[in-house]
């Protein structure tokens, strides 16, 4: 996971995030590989950390980042 150290989030922040993840997870085909939701969980806390507040606009990013993103 890439570094986030310097982020701050508030509990009403935090739900959004997991709703968002939780939607971005549920849209993926079973299984559902840790790798998956790792890259997940990265697009959805840089989509965040940039200011989008968004949970359905948080969930398309980090699908569609998931889509563009090359893997080994």
């Amino acid at each position: 996971m890439k570094d986030f150290s310097d982020a701050s989030f508030s509990p009403e922040t935090i739900a959004m995030m997991t709703a968002a993840l939780d939607a971005s997870i549920a849209a993926l085909p079973e299984p559902v590989s840790s790798s998956h939701v790792n890259l997940l969980a990265e697009a959805v806390l840089r989509a965040t950390k940039q200011g989008e507040r968004n949970v359905v606009a948080i969930q398309r990013l980090a699908l569609l980042e998931l889509q563009i993103t090359p893997r080994a």
